[in-house]
């Protein structure tokens, strides 16, 4: 895929096997920032008293990093995946659906920091995270 091409990111996301099997969908993109959506369903998997697994809030956490990172990508670059992840689970996150909002706070040649806050659809925070994303240089660039 391009890097910084939003268009083809956003219709590669919302085809991935894993994100559609979540229901994890791009709701915007734009410089440093994702929002994604994922629409809870039967198949979701939960946690405690019905609420929405870790585990999957931990992928939301993820997967709004890329996003956030693959907003604005440096051309020449190319994902060396996620080379840190923290999240703190701040309540139990129940709704039809959860909301994740990510933000890039640096950017730097092969790593940037993004902070990330899962929201249920009453708007209250469940969980929020950080991400410490790796870039390197695309092989044809090195």
């Amino acid at each position: 895929m391009p890097v910084g091409d939003r268009e083809v990111f956003v219709q590669r996301f919302d085809e991935n096997p894993y994100h559609r099997f979540m229901g994890l969908t791009v709701v915007a993109i734009a410089d440093d920032y994702a929002h994604l959506k994922l629409t809870i369903s039967d198949s979701t998997p939960t946690g405690i008293g019905g609420s929405v697994n870790g585990g999957i809030l931990a992928s939301m956490v993820d997967m709004a990093a890329v996003a956030a990172v693959f907003s604005k990508a440096m051309p020449g670059s190319e994902p060396a995946g996620t080379a840190d992840l923290s999240i703190t689970y701040l309540r139990q996150a129940h709704g039809r659906w959860l909301d994740a909002k990510a933000r890039v706070v640096k950017r730097g040649r092969q790593l940037s920091t993004v902070a990330i806050e899962i929201f249920t659809d009453e708007g209250r925070l469940c969980s929020s995270g950080r991400v410490l994303y790796a870039m390197r240089t695309a092989p044809e660039n090195a």
